[in-house]
C-alpha cells in the first residue's frame, strides 16, 4: 500500500448527508470480485443520465470539466452509510479519490478507507464549506493540500485541523494494510507459539 503523507489535489465538493455505499456504488456495478474494473460504476445513480448506456449527467460535480482529476472529495455527515461493502472504497481508489472529508463517516466504510489507502478526514461540517468555497473559485488552480504528519488542510485561508485516529494516521503515513501489519507482529507471534507449545506440548498444529 502506497504511504500517505502529502497529498495535493482537485476538491470535488458532494455535500450531501448520508451517502451510502450503495450510492457510491450501486449493486448492479458490481459484476467481479477483482478490485479493478470499477472506477466506471462510482456513483452511477448519479453520473449517467443512462448508466447502461454510460451517458453522463452534466450536472454532476464529477463530470465537471473543472473538476477534472479530481482525487480529494468533500462529503457531508454520515458518508459511507449502509452495507459494509469493500467494493465502495475500491471504486473510489481506483477512480483516483485519495482523500475524503467529512464531518463524519460509517465506523466500518472509514476502517476499509484506511485498509486500502484513503484517508477519511474529518472536519467540522463549517470548515468543510469554507474549503468547499475556496475551491469553487477556480477548481483546478485553487487545489487543497493535506498534510498527514501535522493533520491539516490548506485552502486558501488558515489551515484546517482534521482528525484521524494516531492507529490510522500511522498505518496511513506507514502504508501498512492489514498483512503488513499482522506481519510486523510476526516476532509477538511466533513468540506466543514458542510458549504455548512449552506449555502445552500436546498441541501440535503439524499432528
Amino acid at each position: 500500500m502506497k504511504p500517505l503523507e502529502l497529498h495535493t489535489g482537485v476538491a470535488a465538493p458532494l455535500l450531501r448527508a448520508n451517502v451510502d455505499t450503495d450510492a457510491i456504488i450501486p449493486s448492479r456495478e458490481m459484476r467481479r470480485v477483482s478490485r479493478s474494473g470499477l472506477a466506471d460504476g462510482l456513483f452511477a445513480h448519479w453520473r449517467y443520465l443512462d448508466a447502461e448506456r454510460r451517458l453522463p449527467n452534466p450536472d454532476f460535480i464529477l463530470n465537471h470539466p473543472e473538476r477534472a482529476g479530481a482525487s480529494i472529495l468533500l462529503g457531508g455527515p454520515n458518508f459511507g452509510c449502509g452495507s459494509s461493502r469493500e467494493f465502495a472504497v475500491w471504486a473510489l481508489a481506483e477512480f483516483g479519490v485519495r482523500v475524503i472529508v467529512a464531518p463524519d463517516f460509517n465506523p466500518i466504510f472509514q476502517k476499509n478507507c484506511v485498509a486500502n489507502g484513503l484517508l477519511p478526514a474529518q472536519v467540522p461540517q463549517s470548515g468543510i464549506q469554507a474549503l468547499a468555497a475556496w475551491s469553487d473559485e477556480d477548481p483546478q488552480r485553487n487545489r487543497l493540500t493535506v498534510d498527514l504528519r501535522a493533520s491539516v488542510m490548506e485552502g486558501g485561508g488558515s489551515p484546517v485541523p482534521f482528525a484521524i485516529s494516531e492507529g490510522q494516521r500511522v498505518r496511513l503515513l506507514r502504508g501498512l494494510d492489514d498483512i503488513t501489519l499482522t506481519d510486523e507482529s510476526g516476532a509477538k507471534i511466533d513468540a506466543f507459539e514458542r510458549q504455548r507449545l512449552a506449555e502445552q506440548p500436546w498441541v501440535r498444529l503439524d499432528q
